[in-house]
């Protein structure tokens, strides 16, 4: 059951386009925060899928695993079988790489998964001069090596964007038990008692109802899929029962537990015409479409983030909790403002951020958008560790690999040096990383605030689960499509009562020390 419609647009499978879609309420449900206190009462835009494939169809195409530790983290909240063996499994099950298989990378999956082909001077710069400043290489950040630089991965096969839609929708729609629906907007779950039986949902104007011969599966997201079980009368019972919603079952945790990544750029001016600038122009743009069209090669091929990093802010921690997106172009705005010159930037941010929001109903009118309360910075650790973000990224961005290719530093700028002003700067400009998760969080039956068990099923009722990033018991180090694809798949055996695949046992690498940040 799909809101939106289906992904037929050229603008979302071809890669480098995903700009358009980021804006465009056609596939998209284009929620704001609530002003951000920590943040100059700043609204924050949060776009989330909605069309087929949901928001795999809209993302960066950005594959990350995260770290094995976030998910040995899992197991110790309360997600029983969801170690990092566990889910390893799962993570190769999902994936076929180009480079192959190993032990880490799978090679019979749907999730093709690729590396960059652009070949541009600056991604190799940023790679060497994240080692030229002490940092590892790492030939696989998904791999044995999450700490260091290197190539990233992307979700793109043969030049076109491959979400879900593509990876798995598709292939199942031909079989005849799979059906898919699109413009449907589920307003509520159908309940025999407490036993889940069907959904009502609106389409085309008209009032439906679909009956469930076994389980109903919510898969709305971390917005939605806590959204629509309050709507149904599972959630903080005083709070339901102030919009008049009768109760199904009192599940306190419901909406809470908010978490998402907080990125910032640091920009320079670049003295080389060798950023995506020049691509900007309308006639090369042209030409890259008309190229993309028809050979599926070329700039419209990649996402352009193609390199990035991951490293500790400080001694003692134990595994990297800042990650890079590096970028041959300087983007504001999700990409509708673009510069006016040649300049390339690094967007970073904390991966662990101890803040902690929450989503709420607004009213019981199933059309009107959740208020959603991610209380970004609201602990002295993440502002530590989003100034220390910018200080790292600045000795990077000043080592000897740049020399051919910096300019003058846009952003923050040369005047923004004091522990204040970079804080100032920090909450005029960062943005969301449009990871929203956790708020159905998996755990234990004795946490009052788990939503579902480590088998995906919610609490207190029968015939009902969620399977997103909303059940994450806590946010992973790195981007959620993949962990989220693979927590599906994972899910899958669950519902189908396969037994697990087999643990792994392949290593994780370990810093030497913990007694220095690098």
């Amino acid at each position: 059951m799909e809101a939106g419609p289906k992904d037929h647009t050229w603008t979302i499978h071809m890669p480098s386009a995903l700009r358009y879609n980021l804006v465009d309420d056609k596939y998209n449900w284009c929620y704001h925060t609530v002003p951000q206190k920590h943040l100059g009462n700043r609204e924050m835009y949060w776009p989330q899928g909605r069309v087929w494939g949901g928001t795999s169809s809209l993302n960066a195409m950005v594959y990350v695993r995260g770290h094995a530790m976030d998910y040995d983290r899992w197991e110790r909240e309360g997600a029983a079988g969801w170690s990092y063996a566990d889910c390893l499994p799962y993570f190769r099950k999902a994936q076929t790489h180009e480079l192959g298989p190993d032990d880490y990378r799978g090679g019979e999956g749907p999730l093709y998964v690729c590396r960059g082909k652009s070949n541009n001077p600056l991604n190799q710069a940023f790679v060497e001069a994240g080692q030229q400043a002490g940092y590892p290489y790492t030939a696989d950040m998904n791999g044995y090596q999450q700490e260091g630089f290197g190539e990233m991965d992307m979700t793109i096969r043969r030049g076109v964007r491959w979400s879900t839609a593509n990876a798995y929708l598709r292939p199942a729609l031909k079989r005849a038990n799979v059906k898919a629906e699109v413009r449907c907007v589920v307003t509520r779950v159908l309940f025999e008692g407490n036993r889940a039986v069907g959904l009502e949902y609106l389409q085309n104007g008209d009032t439906k109802q679909v009956r469930a011969e076994k389980e109903v599966i919510l898969s709305g997201g971390s917005i939605n899929s806590p959204r629509l079980l309050m709507l149904s009368g599972i959630g903080d019972a005083d709070d339901l029962q102030k919009l008049d919603i009768p109760v199904i079952q009192h599940l306190p945790g419901v909406g809470q537990n908010l978490q998402d990544h907080l990125e910032v750029h640091v920009q320079q001016a670049c003295t080389q015409p060798v950023t995506l600038y020049s691509a900007l122009q309308p006639h090369r743009m042209a030409m890259i479409g008309v190229r993309w069209f028809i050979t599926r090669t070329g700039l419209g091929a990649t996402n352009h983030m193609e390199a990035g990093g991951f490293i500790r802010s400080r001694p003692g921690v134990e595994h990297p909790d800042i990650q890079y997106h590096f970028f041959p172009s300087a983007v504001y705005d999700l990409g509708r403002v673009t510069s006016e010159q040649h300049a390339y930037q690094a967007q970073v941010g904390p991966m662990r951020p101890t803040s902690r929001g929450y989503l709420k109903l607004k009213s019981a009118d199933p059309h009107a958008h959740p208020l959603l309360d991610p209380n970004y910075l609201s602990t002295h650790q993440d502002v530590l560790e989003m100034r220390l973000s910018i200080k790292h990224t600045r000795e990077i961005l000043a080592q000897k690999a740049f020399d051919t290719f910096r300019g003058a530093e846009i952003g923050p700028g040369h005047s923004v040096q004091s522990d204040k002003d970079i804080d100032a700067y920090v909450r005029q400009h960062s943005k969301c990383g449009y990871h929203p998760s956790c708020t159905c969080k998996m755990g234990a039956e004795g946490d009052k605030m788990a939503v579902v068990d480590a088998e995906t099923r919610v609490f207190g009722v029968e015939n009902l689960r969620v399977v997103d990033a909303s059940i994450m018991p806590s946010i992973v180090s790195g981007n959620l499509n993949a962990p989220t694809i693979m927590l599906s798949e994972k899910a899958a055996d669950i519902i189908k009562g396969e037994p697990p695949l087999s643990k792994s046992t392949a290593p994780v690498y370990q810093p030497e020390t913990l007694d220095t940040q690098r």
